[in-house]
């Protein structure tokens, strides 16, 4: 075998590597976690961690930041625990909601809480982790709804809302609630 074709294996090896490193941390093996494509996308609107709230959506009331930033969870994480295998790239695109929020309209303060273990506490809502989508532009966004069917806003109980996104509101090429992972 050539130096050229040896080159090239190994890059295209490196290449799906770095492509796999948004799996689930030992889940039940639904593949990645990352989902939708970011190029040339503008800025996410500004998180505002200090509030969680309850904020009207075409899929009904749903958990937002104070600023009106959709929050969702990732089915395979544990309660209270950040089960997410997550590399530097799939963190840019599920934010964590890090800091100590109070409860705004319709949130129950009851229900805020933090992750356990080692490492930055993250947010949690009914024992889930809370996620930002960095493709939600603003606020009202739902563009995260179902990706890979393990991303999903939830309501106020703390509940998983598994209803689709409309077509206009999950625009993402490539993004779809049948899994999208990087959108190609």
């Amino acid at each position: 075998m050539s130096i050229s074709r040896l080159t090239v294996a190994g890059f295209a090896l490196a290449s799906a590597l770095a492509l796999a490193g948004c799996g689930s941390g030992g889940g039940s093996g639904s593949g990645s976690s990352g989902g939708g494509s970011q190029a040339d996308s503008p800025a996410p609107a500004a998180m505002d961690s200090s509030t969680i709230k309850v904020s009207s959506s075409p899929l009904g009331n749903i958990l937002t930041d104070g600023s009106g930033r959709t929050l969702y969870l990732f089915t395979e994480d544990g309660k209270n625990t950040n089960s997410m295998n997550c590399d530097a790239a799939c963190i840019k695109l599920w934010p964590h909601m890090e800091g100590t929020p109070h409860a705004g309209e319709g949130a129950r303060a009851s229900l805020i809480g933090a992750t356990k273990g080692g490492g930055k506490a993250q947010v949690a809502y009914a024992g889930h982790p809370l996620y930002y989508y960095a493709n939600d532009q603003a606020s009202g966004d739902v563009k995260g709804q179902g990706i890979d069917k393990i991303w999903y806003v939830m309501n106020d109980k703390g509940t998983a809302i598994k209803t689709a996104a409309p077509a206009a509101s999950n625009t993402d090429s490539g993004n779809s609630s049948t899994g999208g992972g990087y959108g190609y």
